[in-house]
């Protein structure tokens, strides 16, 4: 089969990461796979090298004019994708958010998660790219449950792979380096952002330093599409008044987060929507203790290998827990649930579904 995966972005995102790694193990099992993305801000190429079996077209889309708003760019996203992109010459066309979804046409959508949006244009794109698509896929069954419920539409559930060996087994010189740099530290990865429940995090943080005076909180990436500068600013002020000062890496180069990773003492995962989880799997793939939020979606990923907390001050509570205990069982069930989760399974769980609708 001749396959089309499109995405929104080059950048570090869970779907991007997801995108690569798919077509990448499609390539592997002989299919032909070309990935199609947006080069936002002059980039000519995904963040990270794409397995040369697998093409890739990148569309250049410069940066907008002074003062485009967040609606703007979301249209100027979708046309520019659009006037670019011929599906005619591929048999699988398969979209894996909203704005690839509204450029891509008659196209298969993987609904990673379900938002709401109130800006108008997003609105209406996340509510096209649902609709109007013929087949969907969701990386979880409780997303598909969302997606039922919602809007009566029936998706195949096929759950994300990882990259369990590039977790797994870190170099010890790169692990020791971000040691020595940080000390002990609590990770987070995907930025200062609503969805990633920054703010409950930081709180969290604040509480747990009352017993954990020297371990740091670190949050690495960040890259995305929105503009979350005044959320940004209510993190920095709250962290001021509760006199924490986390330390903001940005995106991490992609050859180096495995060890950051696996250097951390823990792993937040304090996300309020999520349809898997993939950095928290990988964090489980390098045996790192992980709390995440207590989301149905999460349980269902995520039981019984993570801890679970609520409110700023359950995370604290859970995040303490994990700090003192040494828990050998959740560490084993850990590793066994991320290796589970291959992306050699997932492509032929694709490849299945694409046939079955010819």
């Amino acid at each position: 089969m001749k396959i089309a995966l499109l995405s929104y972005s080059t950048k570090p995102r869970g779907g991007v990461v997801h995108t690569l790694a798919l077509a990448e193990a499609l390539a592997a099992a002989g299919e032909d796979v070309t990935v199609w993305s947006l080069g936002r801000g002059g980039d000519p190429g995904f963040f990270r090298e794409v397995n040369p079996d697998v093409r890739v077209r990148i569309v250049p889309f410069p940066d907008g004019p002074e003062g485009e708003t967040v609606g703007e760019r979301i249209l100027r996203s979708i046309a520019t994708l659009r006037e670019a992109f011929d599906p005619s010459p591929y048999d699988i066309v398969h979209a894996q958010d909203c704005i690839s979804a509204n450029a891509a046409g008659r196209c298969i959508r993987t609904v990673h998660h379900l938002d709401h949006f109130t800006t108008p244009e997003l609105a209406a794109c996340h509510e096209r790219a649902i609709v109007e698509p013929f087949a969907h896929i969701c990386v979880s069954r409780s997303v598909a449950d969302e997606l039922a419920a919602g809007w009566d539409l029936k998706a195949e559930v096929i759950p994300n792979g990882v990259a369990y060996e590039r977790f797994a087994a870190t170099d010890t010189a790169a692990r020791t380096a971000w040691r020595t740099r940080l000390g002990r530290y609590v990770l987070t990865v995907g930025g200062i952002e609503p969805r990633k429940g920054s703010l409950d995090l930081l709180e969290a943080y604040a509480l747990l330093r009352t017993g954990h005076p020297g371990v740091r909180l670190v949050i690495a990436g960040g890259e995305t599409l929105f503009d979350y500068r005044a959320y940004r600013t209510r993190w920095e002020t709250r962290a001021s008044e509760l006199g924490v000062e986390p330390v903001v890496l940005g995106p991490v180069p992609d050859d180096e987060l495995p060890a950051l990773v696996a250097a951390a003492d823990a792993f937040a995962f304090p996300s309020l929507k999520e349809g898997f989880g993939l950095a928290a799997m990988e964090a489980l793939a390098a045996g790192v203790p992980l709390i995440v939020r207590d989301l149905p979606v999460l349980h269902e990923v995520f039981e019984p290998a993570a801890r679970f907390g609520a409110t700023p001050e359950t995370l604290a509570h859970e995040l303490g827990q994990a700090l003192t205990q040494n828990d050998p069982t959740r560490q084993t069930a850990g590793r066994e649930l991320a290796a589970r989760h291959t992306w050699d399974t997932a492509a032929q769980r694709h490849v299945d579904f694409y046939r079955s609708l010819n």
